[in-house]
């Protein structure tokens, strides 16, 4: 069974056969349906249905010359509807399925940030080589298994205009320093001294979530699990049709960028609301959209 099922309201679902009922289900009531080209008489699919609102199952595999559907992977999803970047993508198949991971940097986070690609179908269509740079429109999300709600910081407008102000420099020098402008390097150095005096000064006096309003941390072996901590923009609590466990979507602002997560109500430590932050382990998602502008 994969194991995010559960993020998504399928935490019941505890053996082979009912996972196979649940595939019968999607196959039976699917919500979409897209194919490639045809490759060897076989046309690879995915069929993906809902059981909330922008939450679900993908069945990926092929359609063999008979008609018959070869499941090959099947993967929970959440979706956000919120472009997220605009930025070279960067695509790569996994060796053991006909899976894909996207690469992308983003100076908001000063990270090369891997995920799992949502729309595999929509990136074979395109018959581009891997490992070749293609802008897109992405849109990022994750399933959490554990997650917690904390506080959040007390900002008035001005603070908050400042530290906008503050990002937008970072990222112009960031972007400079990656086309080799010394000075843009020498800068970032400074403020990297100056932050580091700054938080050895506070810590001894504050809490570390009190400094730390957000972060976006690589977690584990995975290449694109993540620990992050973010401020909840909007909540949604919502049923699984099927299970009729109840699910947190989170629209969360971690680091400048937008995402939505998905975690089982139980697996929640606290109450979320806006304002608030969630701190907990994801494993990120995206859907990148590769039509020209």
């Amino acid at each position: 069974m994969h194991r995010f099922l559960q993020a998504i309201g399928f935490s019941n679902i505890n053996s082979r056969n009912d996972m196979d009922k649940l595939i019968g289900i999607i196959m039976d009531q699917p919500n979409v349906i897209k194919k490639a080209a045809p490759v060897n008489n076989n046309i690879y699919t995915e069929i993906t249905k809902e059981f909330t609102p922008h939450t679900g199952i993908t069945l990926r595999g092929e359609y063999d010359k008979l008609g018959f559907f070869h499941v090959e992977h099947y993967f929970p999803y959440c979706e956000s509807i919120l472009i997220t970047s605009h930025e070279d993508v960067v695509i790569n198949k996994r060796v053991d399925t006909s899976a894909f991971t996207g690469m992308c940097d983003d100076l908001r986070l000063g990270i090369s940030m891997i995920f799992y690609l949502q729309n595999a179908v929509d990136y074979m269509q395109l018959n581009c080589p891997d490992n070749t740079p293609r802008r897109a429109k992405l849109s990022l999300s994750g399933l959490s298994l554990q997650g917690s709600i904390i506080l959040g910081l007390e900002q008035n407008e001005a603070s908050r205009e400042k530290k906008n102000y503050e990002a937008h420099i970072r990222n112009r020098l960031i972007a400079q320093a990656k086309n080799g402008d010394q000075d843009a390097i020498d800068s970032l150095t400074v403020d990297e001294i100056d932050l580091s005096s700054r938080i050895n000064r506070r810590i001894k006096h504050e809490d570390l979530y009190s400094i730390v309003e957000t972060s976006f941390i690589p977690y584990g072996s995975e290449s694109d699990n993540y620990y992050i901590l973010g401020t909840i923009v909007n909540c949604n609590r919502m049923t699984n049709s099927y299970s009729g466990e109840d699910i947190y979507q989170l629209l969360i602002r971690c680091n400048g960028i937008v995402m939505n997560i998905c975690i089982n109500c139980k697996d929640l430590i606290g109450e979320p609301m806006a304002g608030r932050r969630f701190k907990g382990i994801i494993w990120m998602q995206g859907h990148a959209d590769f039509n020209p502008v």
